[in-house]
């Protein structure tokens, strides 16, 4: 039973649960914003679970609403039965709205990613180790493919060496950026490297293993930042694997098939990042109408000028057209899946992160000083836009691919 909303459909399901959702941030996650700064700040270890987030998770467990972004295609985990990718936009744009809240809902990346990784590729035996205590929010993970000394937007560049023996894997390597690193509960590391470096097929060249992260040999490098923000709690490090051992079991789906996961993995996630990004820009471009409505210069309202009329114009529709833009993707993926969809993903993730730090900058320019202080959440949206634009595959790549494949469609 579905009902009509707009030009897509939500199903009863979602509208009911957007609602509850809705209710939830108003009563919980943003009157809670300052006490969670507040308690990040006084944290000895700015890499620790906060005990507000502890707080939170336990709430929304109770209302519901947890673990919201499991599709269809995995009902089985779900206490709600899953969602289609339709359904679910509305839910992650509203979580968008404060950058640390999909944690309080068990929807944060990179852990969503790691466990459809674990749902569609792992063992029963993987999936009972791993995927279940992450499903229920008692730890947390983290996905190891980016390197420093090699243009990692090419994921065939990949240097880290694991090498198969009669006793397991052997890891040796360099990884950074790597989200979740940091985070004092993240226990499990999917790690991303080279198996068979003289494969003539490139795309079998990687595999993918699960490494515990405190096996002998895994080191913390140092913490990194993305425009100056740690993004703590979780966090994004720089990590060596010295001689690292794990058994053979901790292969995930077979050697050589390492590229193959990568790609399964990274599409819902850069709809997801999509989806949040448009909540951050919403949320960004109302503050800046109640800023333009109570601030006054040269004698009248800012909003009574018309440059800023123009840019509130501008903005609003770009955002309706991003929020279009992601629902068509998310209608072609239910549709046909992720890697027929990957036309409409690729012109997804290439504009959406773009678009929305246009916007996010011009609502901080419209608070003046303030737009780049903490005392609003717009700074830190920037940053998480910018780096989008990198996330899960740079532009570039992207763009490339899609060109390539546009063209071949409308010239032969």
């Amino acid at each position: 039973m579905s009902q009509k909303h707009e030009i897509f459909e939500y199903s009863t399901k979602s509208l009911r649960l957007q609602s509850e959702l809705n209710i939830f941030m108003e009563e919980h996650i943003y009157p809670n914003e300052k006490h969670y700064a507040e308690q990040l700040a006084a944290a000895s270890n700015r890499f620790s679970a906060l005990p507000l987030m502890d707080t939170l998770k336990e709430k929304a467990r109770e209302a519901g609403l947890w673990n919201l972004f499991i599709p269809e295609t995995f009902a089985e985990y779900s206490d709600h039965g899953g969602l289609s990718n339709v359904d679910y936009l509305p839910l992650a744009e509203t979580m968008g709205r404060v950058l640390w809240s999909p944690e309080v809902f068990n929807c944060n990346a990179p852990d969503t990613g790691n466990m459809e990784v674990f749902m569609r590729y792992g063992t029963s035996a993987q999936r009972e180790q791993w995927l279940m205590p992450l499903l229920e929010g008692r730890i947390r993970s983290c996905y190891g493919m980016t390197e420093p000394q090699v243009a990692s937007s090419d994921a065939t560049n990949v240097e880290l060496s694991i090498v198969k023996d009669e006793n397991g894997w052997v890891l040796n390597g360099r990884k950074w950026y790597i989200t979740g690193a940091m985070y004092e509960r993240t226990q499990i590391i999917i790690v991303m490297g080279k198996t068979d470096p003289i494969n003539p097929d490139r795309h079998k060249q990687q595999t993918q293993v699960l490494v515990p992260k405190n096996t002998p040999g895994v080191h913390i490098i140092r913490k990194l930042t993305t425009l100056g923000y740690d993004d703590a709690p979780i966090g994004h490090a720089e990590m060596i694997f010295d001689n690292v051992r794990v058994p053979l079991e901790n292969v995930l789906l077979g050697e050589g098939r390492g590229f193959e996961i990568a790609q399964g993995r990274l599409g819902p996630g850069r709809m997801h990042h999509c989806m949040r990004l448009i909540g951050a820009a919403q949320r960004s471009l109302e503050l800046a109408c109640q800023r333009a409505t109570t601030r006054k210069t040269f004698g009248r309202l800012l909003s009574q000028h018309q440059s800023v009329r123009e840019d509130i114009a501008r903005s609003f529709s770009e955002i309706e057209m991003a929020r279009l833009l992601v629902l068509k993707t998310c209608q072609r993926i239910d549709q046909v899946g992720a890697q027929a969809a990957r036309d409409m993903i690729a012109a997804s993730k290439t504009s959406i992160p773009l678009m929305t730090q246009t916007i996010i900058d011009r609502c901080m320019q419209i608070h003046g000083a303030g737009g780049l202080s903490e005392d609003y959440f717009m700074a830190e949206a920037f940053n998480y836009a910018r780096l989008c634009r990198q996330a899960d595959g740079p532009d570039q790549v992207h763009q490339m691919a899609l060109g390539k494949q546009i063209i071949e469609r409308f010239s032969s």
